[in-house]
């Protein structure tokens, strides 16, 4: 169980950390439409989200709670199954700490608190036009940098630890 500990602690910060910066951005901005920090690179602009990433719309508010249940309890799963393996449960455990906020919120509020708002750059893919970043939280920045580090971890050291194991 010893080794559950990390994985349990960085869940357990994600979804506190992301909880309670959702509940000031409520209080704090609930009566202003944006707060600049850095100017308009960086704001803060309440935003309720009822579909998923990116401002995906798939389905209803209830497909995406069911689904980010069933994801959360395979990620718990998997944490268990490699719980040797430290540089794999840890950003699994932070995903699913993510995940474990988001659904907090589609369950007492139906919807999910966003507020963190950057301009990073402008895409313009096959006609698509994104001018601003997408609003996102905690959360979304946890389960996007932690999937981020994985695949990178995957696709480029995957196989040099693999090498390193067999000599």
């Amino acid at each position: 169980m010893r080794k559950l500990l990390a994985p349990f602690i960085a869940l357990i910060a994600v979804v506190v950390a992301d909880q309670a910066t959702k509940s000031w951005a409520i209080n704090y901005l609930s009566e202003k439409p944006t707060a600049e920090v850095l100017g308009s690179f960086f704001m803060l602009t309440l935003v309720y989200n009822e579909g998923g990433a990116m401002g995906s719309n798939f389905g209803s508010p209830a497909y995406y709670l069911v689904s980010s249940i069933l994801i959360l309890l395979f990620l718990l799963y998997y944490i268990y199954a490699h719980r040797d393996n430290p540089s794999l449960t840890v950003p699994l455990a932070l995903i699913a700490g993510g995940a474990v906020g988001n659904i907090i919120d589609r369950i007492q509020l139906g919807r999910v608190v966003d507020f963190i708002d950057i301009d990073f750059f402008d895409i313009n893919l096959f006609g698509y036009q994104l001018d601003r970043w997408w609003t996102f939280n905690i959360a979304d920045a946890m389960i996007s940098c932690s999937i981020t580090y994985l695949l990178i971890k995957i696709l480029f050291f995957h196989r040099k630890t693999e090498v390193a194991q067999k000599q």
